[in-house]
């Protein structure tokens, strides 16, 4: 893939070209100069999750049980309403 320079005036007149030519892989990256030193590089965002990853933590927890996560509501409901709760 390609790589060009441009000036400002073109970038600016010709962005949408630009981006378009970035995008599809003809260009692998658009350097914008200004008065002919480059300033700025247009280049393709990378795709920041090259994948997803299901399964990362398989087998390092387990889930609790009904029995378990509800242990301790008795204790929690005193917390919030008191030792004299009431349902």
């Amino acid at each position: 893939m390609p790589s060009s320079q441009v000036n400002m005036f073109e970038a600016k007149s010709q962005l949408s070209r630009l981006v378009e030519a970035v995008e599809s892989g003809a260009m692998a990256e658009i350097v914008i100069a200004r008065n002919g030193k480059p300033a700025a590089r247009l280049v393709p965002v990378q795709d920041p999750r090259p994948g997803i990853r299901l399964g990362l933590l398989a087998g390092r927890f387990s889930a609790p049980s009904l029995e378990g996560l509800d242990a301790d509501n008795e204790l929690i409901a005193a917390a919030f309403l008191g030792d004299g709760f009431s349902r």
